[in-house]
């Protein structure tokens, strides 16, 4: 956690009635590109993207366990800097081909659609696969993760 991400974290901590920290997920960025990335932390602070897809080998090749209901992860954009908390409320392990059309329109990316879904998120698994040395397939497991902000960068607590 960099210097910047721990105060913000702090400041989080600062607004809750218990101790958060063993709730403490992790710090993440969404997409492995800059605009991207950008882009996506920016619908999450606006609310519209709700949800987000890993791979579950994923986590196991970063010996991370998958996300679950509670957890409280700290997004960042591309350079790092914070711009909310999110607290996850629910977690399905789905394989690729049957992430659902409701999944997608609550990730919120694009048109909202299956369709440009699975376009995106092939593409970005079979990046991750090969960085991870997996090949990518239709049953590869999926964490569909859904969350709400609940701390943002504007000094709001998120209802």
């Amino acid at each position: 956690m960099t210097p910047v991400v721990r105060a913000f974290w702090s400041a989080f901590k600062a607004t809750q009635s218990e101790d958060v920290d063993a709730r403490f997920f992790e710090v993440c960025v969404f997409d492995d590109n800059e605009p991207s990335a950008n882009h996506l932390a920016e619908l999450v602070v606006r609310g519209v993207k709700r949800a987000t897809a890993g791979l579950v080998w994923s986590f196991e090749a970063a010996n991370m366990p998958t996300p679950k209901p509670g957890d409280l992860s700290v997004v960042t954009n591309w350079d790092g800097q914070p711009v909310c908390v999110i607290e996850t409320t629910q977690v399905d392990i789905t394989p690729f081909s049957e992430v659902t059309a409701e999944f997608a329109a609550t990730e919120g990316e694009g048109d909202g659609s299956l369709e440009y879904w699975r376009e995106v998120h092939t593409a970005y698994s079979a990046r991750e696969c090969a960085r991870i040395g997996r090949i990518p397939s239709p049953s590869m497991p999926v964490a569909c993760e859904r969350f709400r902000v609940v701390y943002c960068t504007f000094g709001e607590k998120a209802a």
